[in-house]
């Protein structure tokens, strides 16, 4: 089947689509793979099929890996089919994830454009931006009959700012042609994710508004933003972390409206996705750890009754300071139960705590303590940092001390062990008392 350029409008219309990510595997879950096919499916069809469009750009990263499973690959080529049927066409290029690897001539990209599936724009080898010639299948830019000129890059890494300064000479030397101008281009803007250090600076870019581009289509970048009014980026379809909750990290698809008075690019993200819970817990240093495991299992009820984890990814956030140990509490096991009890397709819990650090502070006029006096300090300050020997810190130490001495004059181990249990047995009675 082959793929025609067509879509006459008053006002063209088309759906920028980035990241994709089709294949994507995380949580060892077959289900959460199939959310990245089904997320794309979706948006194409309420945001590119229903409103026909005159095109839909892709722009990067269409599949996660470069090496495609058969399965994958035919997630691309139903959701592509049905744009073919529709007679919308897909303009694409390849991102950093299914960029042809160093050193081959092919990707898959390339095989979806050999077999009319999208049209892939590229600079050809030689760097040089060509006009897309539909026998070849291979082109740098091409002319719609909607009236856009839609021109195609590649992923350049660190050389993003010498290839772009190059592809605007480019473009400023193009025949005449359509009086708008479409450009995609798999890169970020710096100020948009503070994590990503290897966003480009907007002076980087801005030779291509110099060169006539009207709409900068970008990808990479799994947040949704604008800038200047001609650049664009929408965002990853799907979360491909917690983070990427759509309460916290706006992102979607852009469906835009172009005509001579601006730009009209609106976000849409109501289309499938898989919910994100996002909870937080804050451990106090007085809780034992029976104590926070219990207030875990609340924290996540409650959510759970409000029917926000069936399905749903949800992620427990543990922070603070601990009274014990962080191996007393059993991380996998809690997991586990909270797993069954939320219902959750996936169910991750991080830790992040402190233990509690207690130190008795000497002035410098105070004399220097004894040895002994030492050792018992050092008892008393681990213990108290123990919930659950806290509050029998003082009395316990001197019991350690009252060991330590046994141990020294060489008594026999079982009655070091029976001194060991009249100590915890009555520290357990004090505190019932």
């Amino acid at each position: 089947m082959e793929l025609a350029v067509t879509g006459l409008s008053v006002m063209p219309r088309f759906l920028h689509v980035a990241d994709v990510h089709l294949g994507y595997t995380k949580y060892d879950s077959p289900e959460r793979t199939k959310d990245f096919f089904l997320a794309f499916s979706d948006a194409l069809e309420r945001y590119a099929i229903e409103p026909q469009v005159d095109f839909v750009l892709i722009v990067g990263d269409l599949f996660e890996h470069r090496q495609v499973l058969p399965a994958v690959l035919n997630q691309a080529q139903l959701c592509l089919d049905r744009l073919l049927e529709a007679g919308i066409p897909v303009l694409a290029i390849e991102g950093n994830h299914d960029y042809r690897p160093y050193g081959t001539q092919t990707s898959w990209l390339r095989y979806l454009a050999d077999w009319g599936r999208v049209i892939l724009l590229e600079p050809n080898t030689e760097e040089c931006l060509e006009s897309w010639n539909p026998e070849t299948r291979q082109g740098g830019y091409i002319d719609l009959e909607c009236g856009i000129r839609v021109i195609g890059s590649r992923w350049y890494g660190a050389a993003a700012p010498q290839a772009i300064q190059s592809l605007a000479v480019q473009i400023e030397q193009l025949p005449s042609g359509p009086e708008q101008t479409v450009m995609m281009f798999h890169h970020g803007l710096e100020g948009h994710v503070s994590r990503y250090s290897g966003a480009l600076r907007y002076q980087d870019f801005a030779p291509l508004l110099v060169a006539g581009v009207d709409y900068l289509a970008l990808g990479h970048i799994h947040r949704s933003y604008t800038a200047e009014s001609w650049i664009f980026n929408p965002g990853s379809v799907e979360a491909n972390s917690v983070i990427e909750n759509q309460a916290q990290n706006p992102r979607g698809v852009f469906l835009v409206n172009l005509s001579k008075k601006g730009i009209q690019a609106d976000l849409k993200s109501d289309y499938y996705q898989r919910p994100i819970v996002r909870l937080s817990l804050k451990a106090d240093p007085k809780q034992t750890a029976a104590e926070l495991e219990a207030a875990a299992i609340a924290t996540l009820e409650t959510a759970s009754k409000k029917g926000k984890t069936k399905d749903a990814i949800v992620e427990l956030r543990i922070q603070g300071t601990i009274g014990f140990e962080r191996s007393d509490l059993n991380v996998r096991e809690l997991r586990s139960h909270l797993h069954t009890l939320s219902k959750a397709l996936v169910m991750l819990i991080k830790y992040d705590v402190t233990g509690v650090e207690y130190h008795t502070y000497l002035s410098d006029q105070e004399e220097l303590p004894s040895r002994h006096e030492i050792e018992r300090l050092v008892f008393t300050d681990l213990l108290a940092a123990n919930a659950y020997y806290r509050d029998q810190a003082e009395d316990l130490s001197n019991g350690l001390m009252d060991l330590k001495d046994r141990l020294l004059k060489e008594q026999t181990e079982p009655e070091l062990y029976q001194f060991a249990q009249e100590l915890l047995t009555a520290k357990t009675k004090n505190a019932k008392t």
